[in-house]
């Protein structure tokens, strides 16, 4: 448990729950989660240059929002620090906490209100968010709804929806990255290549996940979490140093993406997600669209249901929540959250 997240539960305890003596605690979620470095733990001396401190995450019922006025008048008492920690400044009026409807957190995150109940429901939620929901800790929810959400999410993926998600990376590393950069490198087109070479190597690094059964997290945590992968982080370590490196040249970052075909291939193969097969020639002007051919068995071992369904992956939902902020924010505010400070 990291210092912050510590303080911050005996913040709730001694001081802003005794606050809320008169309010409905028996219908709140309170906790440290959502977004942030420091719900992993993750702050280092970079980071806690703005939304750190002191915090305490509350969630209500939508139905009793119209008493947040009340709450946040309660709480506007709260001291500027406490035991020599700045309050947070969060997406809220009052420093250090922040009240919101649970619906709408659920609803910014994974774009549910409730535990993903069908498959289809599962492949809406973009895998980056999952970590908003599910990171952190939750100290006080006596009612339970957001505990639901957040065990859900935990046990991890339906298996049809993890197969699903490999076959949709599968296709993608393969037909539109290894198989684009061997053609942008033919034509010496750069541009093209660099973009299609970060791309292939984040759906790659996707994949290990997959495989691992670990969500993937928002992009600023990859490299921590890709090394604690217990399986497929030590096997593709290597490529995953080399690669992205200036001094590598363009045909040896190729090579290094059929390396990680070979062995994204070979964990599906031990897994039994695919069948064994025989060793396949790398084309002269395709490249090597090994995972081409595990995304057709993949897919095809899928439920009728959700073999055209394309899994979310992007932020969408928070993306749609954070322009709803950023519209009705001061600012004055706004640029001194972005650490914008007049020469």
């Amino acid at each position: 448990m990291s210092t912050i997240i510590a303080e911050s539960r005996a913040f709730w305890e001694e001081v802003v729950r005794p606050s809320l003596e008169g309010f409905p605690l028996e219908q709140m979620a309170a906790g440290f989660f959502g977004y942030g470095s420091d719900v992993l733990g993750l702050d280092d001396q970079y980071s806690t240059d703005h939304h750190f401190g002191l915090r305490v995450n509350i969630l209500l019922p939508q139905a009793l929002m119209p008493q947040v006025p009340a709450i946040e008048a309660a709480l506007a008492r709260l001291p500027a620090t406490w035991r020599g920690r700045d309050l947070g400044v969060m997406y809220s009026r009052t420093r250090g906490v922040t009240v919101a409807s649970l619906e709408n957190h659920l609803m910014s995150t994974i774009g549910l209100d409730h535990p993903p109940a069908t498959l289809a429901e599962w492949l809406s939620i973009p895998e980056e968010d999952v970590t908003h929901v599910v990171a952190g800790e939750v100290w006080h929810d006596p009612c339970g709804r957001f505990t639901a959400v957040r065990t859900a999410l935990q046990a991890y993926y339906p298996e049809p929806v993890r197969l699903r998600r490999l076959a949709h990376w599968s296709r993608y590393f393969s037909g539109m990255g290894v198989y684009a950069l061997k053609r942008a490198i033919l034509r010496e087109n750069w541009l093209y290549a660099s973009t299609t070479f970060a791309r292939s190597l984040r759906w790659g690094v996707q994949m290990a996940f997959l495989l691992d059964r670990q969500y993937y997290p928002y992009d600023k945590w990859l490299t921590v979490a890709f090394e604690r992968l217990p399986r497929m982080g030590a096997r593709l370590a290597a490529i995953v140093d080399e690669a992205p490196r200036l001094e590598t040249p363009w045909p040896r970052k190729l090579e290094l993406l059929h390396q990680m075909s070979d062995i994204l291939d070979q964990a599906m193969v031990e897994d039994g997600l695919i069948a064994p097969h025989p060793r396949y020639k790398v084309s002269d002007t395709s490249g090597y669209r090994l995972l081409e051919s595990a995304y057709a068995e993949l897919i095809q071992k899928c439920p009728a249901e959700i073999q055209t369904l394309i899994p979310q992956w992007e932020q969408v939902h928070w993306e749609s929540f954070h322009s709803a902020f950023v519209a009705g924010v001061d600012l004055a505010d706004w640029r001194h959250m972005l650490v914008l400070e007049e020469e």
